[in-house]
């Protein structure tokens, strides 16, 4: 087996990983998750003190 033929191997399994990847991400299976983990950013309201009762109190 020479180099040529690793070098085959290791771009089929590339290739076949970055499938496998994309067909992951975009299964509906997933889509909830997703949709959850993208709302995270919004939901910190829930773990901060009232901002408003925090400024009045520095004033």
């Amino acid at each position: 087996m020479d180099i040529n033929t690793l070098r085959s191997i290791a771009t089929v399994l590339a290739f076949v990983a970055f499938i496998a990847v994309t067909l992951w991400a975009f299964s509906k299976r997933k889509k909830g998750d997703f949709n959850e983990a993208a709302n995270l950013p919004f939901d910190d309201d829930e773990d901060m003190p009232n901002k408003q009762s925090a400024e009045n109190k520095q004033k």
